[in-house]
Formats: C-alpha cells, structure tokens, sequence
C-alpha cells in the first residue's frame, strides 16, 4: 500500500462520487460507527463448531439482537454488529479498519481478523467486537468505534476466485460463511 489518502483527497473522492461514504471524517479517515443488527456467539457449544459444516457454524450464534440500544460486552466475548454507515470503495482504494485507541485503552477491539478492506467494497463493514480488558463493557448503538483508512492501489486489483461471497456487505448477514465457502477443500484433504 502506498501512502494513505489526507482528508482532502477523501472530500474530494465523496464529492465525485467515486467514494460513497454518508458518515464523517476524524482526521483522515471516515469515522464508523456501530449499527444493527447485534449478533453474539453463544455461551458454549455441546460440540465443537465444524468448519465443514455451514450448519455446525450457524449453530454457533444467538438470534441477532435487531433493535438494541446498549449491550454489555463482558470480558472474553465477542459479538458481530455492522457498521452504521455503508461504505463503497472504488477500484483504486482499499481500507484498514483502526479501533479507536480511546476503546483500545480499555481492551476493545472492533477487529479480530483481517482488518483490510479489499478495493471495490460496497456494504456495511462488520465488526468483531471483542473484549479483551478486565472490565464489562456497555456498547451503545451508533457510538463511533472505528477509523477507515484509505489507500491508493497500485496496479489492478485481484478478486479472489469466483469474487466475494453473496452476503458479504449485507448487515443482516454477519455470521461466518466459512463452510459456504471453504467447505468443498477443506473435505479434500490439504493438498486437494
């Protein structure tokens, strides 16, 4: 990734409309907030989850909370929520997803996976809210809770094979896709 994009450049992308973005700036990035549905994992399976299995995965969550207000966040958990504004990258810009360092300060992180997002990315950004402090923490809906920072690409980006998966983007669809997916190799065997 080259340099990243300064406020200007990011007021100038949403004025062309090649950036699509309804929220604000903190410095330069867009500043996310959390939106709804809440979706948490529940307390602890009977069986392990099988990642081969799309319905050993969904197992693995409650009903989403779709009208929350606050949820407390107790120490080692973790819940889905989206993004309250969506998001549309062009081609040319990918993002990395920053905690804010004033939620980081008291052990929460907005991201436990990869917190790239790939060129071309339309939908709302889903958060892994986890708490790693030694407190609970209360979450409020449309508290700001992230920066997305925006980067030139260099060349052309890559899709992967057959592109993202059909819900990615969608706030309503937060769980794990993973056995959709990945299923088909991961029943082949490591060399398939």
């Amino acid at each position: 990734m080259g340099a990243m994009l300064n406020a200007g450049e990011i007021r100038a992308r949403l004025e062309d409309e090649s950036l699509g973005f309804a929220g604000s700036l903190r410095g330069d990035a867009l500043l996310l907030r959390l939106g709804a549905p809440l979706l948490a994992l529940v307390d602890a399976p009977a069986e392990p989850v099988d990642l081969a299995d799309q319905g050993s995965i969904d197992a693995a969550y409650r009903e989403p909370l779709e009208a929350w207000e606050q949820f407390v966040l107790p120490p080692g958990c973790m819940v889905l929520v989206p993004a309250a504004e969506e998001v549309r990258l062009p081609m040319d810009i990918s993002g990395l997803i920053g905690t804010l360092s004033h939620l980081a300060r008291l052990g929460l992180t907005c991201h436990l996976g990869s917190a790239l997002v790939m060129a071309g990315w339309q939908g709302h950004i889903t958060f892994e809210l986890f708490n790693a402090g030694p407190a609970s923490l209360r979450l409020y809906r449309a508290m700001p809770i992230a920066r997305l920072v925006l980067f030139p690409m260099s060349g052309k980006p890559q899709l992967g094979a057959g592109g993202p998966h059909a819900s990615y983007g969608s706030p309503h669809q937060l769980s794990s896709r993973y056995a959709d997916e990945f299923a088909r190799a991961l029943t082949q065997g490591p060399l398939g």
